[in-house]
């Protein structure tokens, strides 16, 4: 039977851990690391490696559009799931935190997450980064796994006036239901999916 002191010390113990899996910092891998292991050597270039116990996978290609339309569209977080087709809805919780859920294939659970979004640009260069955060807003539910450490990066270079390469990051951790021998050809499609979704978006 459990009691009431026992559910509270269970509940504890499961923010705590939470937090300290959350707070932990995930470090994107380098841009000159030559440690990928390549699953797509196509338009778009995929790929993933271990680093620190975390399966990085990232996606680039270089695409004919003018770098100021790119970053429109990844910056109106609003519209994505009008953009990418497996982004079931999105709450903007605050001006740089957003609750996405995703759609995933039969028979798999769908995943959410909470991020928070932090911008950096140069002259020719525009990164955008999110990290997991909590938040009382958009608790858990039982229709979703949450991905409680998603960690990502969009990394925009321009390469002259009509051409932008875009580079995109992500944790590859799938967590829940989603068997490990199943992971490579999931982030492959992932990638193959956000690349294609993102120039048809940019066609429009």
């Amino acid at each position: 039977m459990i009691t009431q002191s026992n559910l509270i010390y269970r509940n504890l113990i499961i923010s705590i851990y939470l937090f300290s899996v959350l707070w932990a910092k995930l470090i994107i891998p380098e841009y000159e690391s030559k440690n990928w292991e390549v699953l797509h050597n196509q338009n778009p270039w995929i790929a993933w490696q271990n680093k620190d116990g975390i399966d990085w996978c990232r996606a680039k290609a270089i695409i004919d559009t003018p770098i100021a339309k790119v970053r429109s569209l990844i910056e109106n977080k609003k519209n994505y799931p009008n953009v990418f087709e497996r982004i079931e809805k999105v709450k903007i919780v605050n001006d740089d935190i957003v609750y996405i859920a995703l759609d995933m294939p039969f028979p798999f659970t769908s995943r959410d997450y909470i991020v928070k979004y932090i911008e950096s640009h140069s002259e020719k260069e525009f990164i955008y980064s999110y990290h997991s955060v909590i938040h009382s807003d958009v608790p858990e539910t039982k229709n979703y796994i949450r991905l409680v450490r998603s960690t990502g990066e969009w990394k925009l270079s321009k390469i002259g006036d009509n051409r932008t390469e875009v580079i995109y990051t992500w944790n590859g951790e799938l967590l829940g239901d989603f068997p490990d021998w199943a992971l490579d050809r999931a982030w492959r499609q992932q990638g193959v999916e956000v690349f294609s979704w993102l120039n048809k978006a940019l066609k429009k």
